[in-house]
């Protein structure tokens, strides 16, 4: 296996590159978001390792070296698959003056794949993407199907809230439209979800470029003239994907997200997406845990498909042994500190 940096006509076309992935891409992978990670000082690197495409994200760590991110990625499927990539992504990134490479790919979970890949020294990390564990819609049947494989609680929800007047559509992603969904995001983090919360000129660049390149567009669902609940969704070949999504607290009308999903799904068909990942939930074995913190995210998400996807997770592959204590004893604390206090950005 050779790896190397893509040329400007293969970057050109890096979508098409993704979607020939073992994995289908990733949304994760697309230009759009390495684009916009540019504003929390990210350069974005496009890697060929063979005929799969890469997206790295690298930013240069004082006295350490540089950092990189495969936010979901490398794009495999398999343990098989990746051993063989990590021998040569380790050659590579330490030419390349690279102290650590993270990676998270969509390997499914398994007591032999995680055993297949600690034996390789890869050592686990914490999950950057909140997809780990996630529910996947089947959107390939028709829609009479794809409504028949809801729980029941699922669709008695979107059917009263369709009887009780909600309405949903798509809406354009402009500034009035986008600062309504931001000032959802805000209401629905409070007290919960506060560090995760970005400020609202990453979300607009976010936004705006899958809308502009029309892979993404925002979604809101209306009750009287009122905006209840909003999402942004976005896809990559045949994937597609619930990135941001809030409503409403106190809960105006049942059923309401329910039927923003429905409206989402119908866009999805429209564009020959057949999965839809609702971007994450509790791990399989703790999605009934009424204790979980997002325990109520993982019954609203498994109305659509009680089956929940387990990934193997997230890992650092480690390219410079002493330089990677010192991040992970000091560097790592203090860059995540100094860019919330300073720039009120997470670091990754």
């Amino acid at each position: 296996m050779s790896i190397r940096y893509a040329t400007n006509e293969e970057i050109q076309n890096w979508d098409k590159h993704l979607a020939n992935n073992p994995d289908g891409g990733n949304v994760f992978q697309a230009t759009e978001m390495a684009d916009a990670k540019r504003q929390n000082g990210w350069l974005p690197r496009y890697l060929i390792a063979d005929n799969i495409a890469i997206t790295v994200l690298e930013k240069h760590v004082l006295f350490l070296g540089k950092f990189w991110y495969l936010p979901k990625g490398p794009g495999i499927t398999a343990e098989a698959e990746l051993l063989p990539l990590i021998d040569e992504l380790k050659s590579f990134a330490h030419a390349k003056g690279i102290f650590i490479v993270k990676i998270e790919p969509e390997i499914l979970e398994s007591e032999d794949t995680k055993n297949a890949i600690m034996e390789t020294g890869l050592i686990p990390a914490r999950a950057i993407q909140p997809n780990v564990s996630t529910v996947i819609i089947d959107t390939a049947p028709d829609l009479d199907e794809i409504m028949a494989s809801f729980n029941q609680k699922g669709r008695n929800a979107l059917r009263r809230a369709e009887r009780e007047g909600v309405t949903t559509r798509p809406v354009e992603v402009n500034d009035a439209n986008m600062q309504t969904m931001y000032e959802l995001l805000a209401k629905t983090a409070v007290g919960r979800f506060d560090s995760s919360l970005r400020n609202f000129s990453y979300y607009k660049k976010f936004w705006q470029n899958y809308a502009k390149s029309g892979h993404g567009s925002l979604f809101f669902a209306e009750y009287e003239g009122r905006v209840i609940a909003g999402a942004f969704c976005m896809y990559l070949g045949q994937k597609g994907l619930y990135k941001d999504g809030a409503s409403l607290r106190e809960k105006v009308v049942y059923g309401a997200s329910h039927l923003l999903q429905w409206e989402v799904i119908k866009w999805m068909k429209e564009r020959d997406v057949t999965t839809y990942d609702l971007c994450g939930s509790p791990h399989s074995t703790e999605i009934n845990d009424t204790n979980n913190p997002f325990h109520g995210i993982g019954r609203f998400k498994t109305s659509f498909n009680k089956h929940v996807t387990d990934y193997v997770g997230c890992y650092d592959i480690v390219i410079r042994p002493r330089a990677y204590k010192l991040w992970k004893s000091y560097g790592q604390r203090i860059a995540t500190s100094l860019s919330w206090r300073l720039k009120h950005q997470q670091w990754l």
